[in-house]
C-alpha cells in the first residue's frame, strides 16, 4: 500500500518547479492531486501529465493573493474528489535582489501578497475543512530568511520569517484538533525561482559567486518532494508545529567539500544555468 493511498492533496504553485515535483511525488504515492497556479493552460497541462497512467488529478487556475480564488480552489478539490487531506502552500515569488529602498513598492507588494497572503488564504481554506473533519496535514513552505534577516532579499526573507511564525502559532492554537501543521524548508532547489534572478542594477557584483553557491548546495526538486510525501503520510500522524529543514549544516559541509575537491583535483565543474537580469532601481 502506497503512503498516500486514498488521500486528496492540493498543491499551490503546482504547475512547475518544486510544486509540480511535489504533485508528481504525491500521485506516485497514491494520492489524488489538485494543482493550482495562475495559468489555466499550465495547470491543465500539469493535470494531464499527472493523470497519465490512471492517476487522479485536476488543475485549476488560481491567484493565491485573492481569497475568493483560493476558496474556489478548495471547493473545486472537494467537488472533484470529495474531501481534502493535504494542503501544500508552495506558491511563492522571490522579488528582485537588491537594496530595499531601490525596490519598487509594487514588486515588494507582490511578494507580500503571494508569500504572506497566499499562505494565509491557503491555510484558512484548508483549516476550515481540516478542523471540521478532525484530520489533515497543512504544509507551509519556508525559504531563506526564516531564521534570520537577509539583506538585499528583504521582501522574500521577511515573508518567510512571517510564514514560520504564522505556521507555528496556528499549530499551537489547534494542537488538540488532530490536524498536523508543518513548516517545511526545502533548501536550495534547482527551479526557475532560484536560477532566474532579477537584480536591481548596481547590485550585480554581489551575485558574482551565486552560480558557485547554486552548484554547491542546490538540489533537484525530487529530493524535497520525497520529504513532502513523508510529511503528508501517516508517519507524521499525531505531530504538529514542527519545522522540517532539509538545508542543514551537514548539507552545507558536504556541498563545500565536493566543490573543494573538484577545485583541488581540477575536475570539470558541473554546468549551472543561472540567468541574472538587471532591472532599473526605484528612484
Amino acid at each position: 500500500m502506497a503512503e498516500l493511498d486514498g488521500k486528496v492533496a492540493v498543491v499551490t504553485g503546482g504547475s512547475r518547479g518544486l510544486g509540480l515535483a511535489i504533485a508528481q511525488a504525491y500521485v506516485a504515492a497514491g494520492a489524488a492531486v489538485v494543482v493550482g497556479s495562475r495559468s489555466q493552460a499550465a495547470v491543465e497541462k500539469a493535470a494531464v501529465e499527472l493523470a497519465a497512467g490512471g492517476a487522479r488529478a485536476a488543475g485549476f487556475a488560481v491567484d493565491v493573493s485573492r481569497h475568493e480564488q483560493v476558496e474556489a480552489l478548495a471547493e473545486q478539490a472537494v467537488r472533484n474528489f470529495g474531501r481534502i487531506d493535504v494542503w501544500v502552500n508552495n506558491a511563492g515569488t522571490a522579488g528582485p535582489y537588491g537594496p530595499t529602498m531601490e525596490m519598487a513598492p509594487a514588486a515588494f507588494e507582490q511578494v507580500v501578497q503571494t508569500n504572506i497572503l497566499g499562505t494565509y488564504y491557503g491555510s484558512h481554506a484548508a483549516m476550515r475543512r481540516f478542523l471540521a473533519q478532525g484530520s489533515g496535514k497543512l504544509i507551509n513552505l519556508l525559504g531563506r530568511g526564516w531564521k534570520e534577516p537577509v539583506p538585499w532579499q528583504n521582501a522574500y526573507s521577511a515573508s518567510k520569517a512571517w510564514v514560520k511564525s504564522f505556521t507555528l502559532a496556528l499549530a499551537e492554537e489547534t494542537k488538540s484538533s488532530g490536524v498536523g501543521i508543518f513548516a517545511f524548508n526545502p533548501g536550495m532547489v534547482l527551479t526557475e525561482l532560484l536560477t532566474d534572478v532579477e537584480v536591481i542594477a548596481g547590485s550585480e557584483e554581489r551575485l558574482a559567486r551565486f552560480p558557485t553557491i547554486v552548484r554547491m548546495w542546490a538540489k533537484p526538486p525530487q529530493v524535497p518532494a520525497a520529504k513532502a510525501v513523508w510529511l503528508a503520510s501517516g508517519a507524521t500522524d499525531g505531530k504538529t508545529g514542527e519545522i522540517v529543514n532539509i538545508f542543514s549544516p551537514l548539507t552545507m559541509m558536504e556541498g563545500a567539500l565536493r566543490e573543494g575537491a573538484r577545485t583541488l583535483f581540477k575536475r570539470p565543474q558541473p554546468a549551472v544555468d543561472v540567468h541574472i537580469t538587471p532591472i532599473a532601481p526605484e528612484r
